[in-house]
């Protein structure tokens, strides 16, 4: 007799006629939502109900209607809206739902971290394909190109057939035009495949997919972030949809969100408490548990839950707890100890994660804060504690040389500060651009101190360590290419730090000498260390390493560029021919020594240029 296991991804239906424990018997194992996110595998959903037709009635209300979007922006960063205003005002000013749907989502393309920073993009259901032809037309109107249809509607001659007169057929027509403005010469197949690459691959070139019912099952795109729905849609389709956007794709997409504007949950407090009715009246209660929070009491717990996280961590750190205790704790209290900066290392982590995911959950409610349940006191106080603890961030990611391995999440952490706290003394690590601190101090020498932050300028102590620390991190990263050369850096830094802690009034000495080594470290070749014909780091690490012999040094790296083969580093063969060339040349100069040889090929492999 055979036997029949049953798979589904989506909650079983009260009203079907047979449920599939009534073909396949008893549940084997079951899998649920809430579980699922407890375990990390997908996302949880933050929900939102938008009712635009309430919202803006008149044109003097458009304005209050920005007030109070913006609520939780800083002044400067409403300037830097306004800008933007205009257009958005505008289509708030027609008597069309539609448009003001647009100017609502558009709004969030600029405010919304992801969809801001290009690392997340968005879906908008419409309710018909008429609808999402017009959505996008007006989208295009509004500046955003970076958007497509995708239905199920091929545009042909046959489409506008017919009577060519009355409502139905200037609604054909118009739909038939814009689809083929946007397909531009290829067919609906092609330009749907290409999209959808698109989406997935690089959500800053395509911020939002206008569907109807395409995409709303089986399309897993981790960018998605957001889904806009503006269609009647119930039980299993809408259980489907939704789910679109609970993929993970990296730290920084922590929820996916739901916006609603056709009141799908009748109210966000009803569908809170009772899952199962309104929309979801067709699922049994367990199959949906944990599906939709509370968005404000969420947010708010989340919130306090980071600050708090930030607090702990912060909490062990020595009173007075200015600059420089906060660097001692977090990058090491001796700078002479090349271990310091690898063993506080978690430490730093710690705080960077926590910190950011402190900013991005002020983010999620930085506009309700009264109506998530926070007085005015408060409100004030937690936005000091966030100005606080993301100046510590950036300054110990000074401090320690983490400036540069950061940097992915610098725009979006950037617009999150500019646009909610307004940090001036962070907003200066700006003038550093691509530059780590280390090839600042190489360009500008002495006058780089201009572009520390003020807590770190004004305190010689700290402006030392943080040299400090960033060169013994270069030291130490770059020191498997050339032993010898870094071993001697790393001593002349010995030396300028011990100097630093005996002779304070050295200090304008100690300055000019640190530039001089970190040109040293930095550029090697700047220096009188090397013979002129030793032009690039390969040439020079086996010259460190070959007792200064040039002549040997150039003609090691001429066998090697000439005879090595490519893709040899890993492969065991081509390898043992490159070891080979090299204990030949070698012997040529009188060398066999094999522990040597051994080295010596290490060296060789650590190198970019072979």
């Amino acid at each position: 007799m055979p036997f029949f296991i049953g798979f589904t991804g989506t909650p079983l239906l009260k009203k079907d006629r047979q449920r599939s424990i009534d073909v396949f018997g008893k549940y084997i194992h079951t899998y649920k939502f809430d579980e699922a996110v407890k375990d990390g595998m997908v996302l949880d959903l933050r929900y939102e109900a938008r009712d635009i037709e309430q919202k803006i009635t008149s044109m003097d209300k458009i304005d209050l209607w920005f007030d109070a979007k913006t609520k939780g922006l800083t002044e400067n960063a409403k300037t830097e809206l306004k800008r933007k205003w205009g257009t958005i005002k505008k289509v708030f000013s027609s008597k069309s739902r539609l448009e003001k749907i647009v100017a609502d989502i558009m709004f969030d393309m600029v405010t919304k971290e992801r969809l801001q920073n290009g690392r997340g993009n968005a879906m908008l259901v419409s309710g018909s394909i008429y609808q999402a032809c017009r959505y996008y037309e007006m989208f295009q109107n509004a500046g955003l190109k970076q958007c497509a249809i995708v239905t199920s509607f091929v545009p042909s001659h046959n489409n506008i057939k017919g009577e060519e007169t009355g409502e139905g057929y200037t609604e054909k027509l118009m739909q038939y035009e814009i689809y083929q403005n946007m397909l531009d010469g290829k067919t609906a197949e092609i330009f749907e495949e290409e999209v959808k690459k698109k989406f997935i691959d690089e959500p800053a070139q395509m911020k939002l997919l206008i569907v109807v019912d395409k995409l709303l099952t089986g399309f897993d795109a981790p960018s998605a972030t957001y889904l806009y729905i503006d269609k009647k849609m119930e039980a299993h389709g809408l259980f489907q949809a939704i789910c679109r956007v609970n993929r993970l794709d990296g730290d920084d997409k922590e929820y996916g969100y739901i916006i609603d504007y056709k009141d799908l949950f009748n109210s966000l407090e009803k569908s809170v408490t009772d899952y199962t009715s309104g929309a979801f009246d067709g699922y049994d209660p367990e199959d949906v548990q944990g599906l939709l929070s509370d968005r404000l009491k969420k947010g708010k717990e989340r919130l306090d839950d980071a600050l708090e996280t930030v607090k702990s961590l912060c909490e062990p750190v020595e009173p007075p707890k200015d600059t420089l205790a906060y660097i001692h704790y977090f990058c090491g209290k001796d700078t002479q100890n090349p271990q310091g900066l690898k063993e506080t290392e978690p430490r730093r982590i710690a705080l960077y994660k926590s910190v950011i995911s402190l900013m991005r959950a002020y983010d999620s409610i930085a506009g309700e804060l009264e109506e998530a349940g926070y007085t005015e006191e408060e409100i004030i106080s937690i936005k000091k504690d966030l100005k606080h603890y993301n100046n510590v961030r950036e300054e110990i990611k000074l401090a320690s040389g983490d400036y540069i391995d950061l940097k992915q999440y610098e725009p979006a952490m950037r617009h999150l500060i500019d646009s909610y706290i307004g940090a001036e003394e962070s907003s200066v690590l700006s003038a550093f651009n691509d530059l780590s601190l280390v090839e600042l101090i190489v360009e500008k020498g002495e006058g780089f101190i201009k572009a520390l932050p003020q807590t770190i300028r004004k305190n010689k102590e700290a402006v030392s360590e943080t040299i400090e620390n960033n060169l013994r991190r270069v030291i130490t990263e770059e020191a498997p290419t050339n032993p010898v050369y870094y071993e001697k850096m790393s001593v002349l830094l010995d030396e300028l730090i011990k100097m630093r802690k005996e002779e304070t009034e050295r200090y304008k000495e100690y300055l000019k000498k640190i530039c001089e080594l970190t040109e040293k470290i930095k550029k090697p070749e700047k220096g009188n260390e090397y013979p002129p014909s030793l032009n690039s780091p390969a040439k020079r690490a086996l010259y460190d390493n070959l007792e200064k012999n040039e002549e040997l040094a150039l003609e090691l790296d001429r066998e090697i560029i000439n005879k090595r083969h490519d893709g040899w580093k890993g492969n065991m063969i081509k390898e043992k021919h490159l070891k080979l060339v090299i204990r030949e040349t070698r012997a040529i100069y009188g060398k066999t020594d094999e522990n040597e040889l051994e080295s010596i090929f290490e060296l060789v492999k650590k190198q970019r240029e072979y």
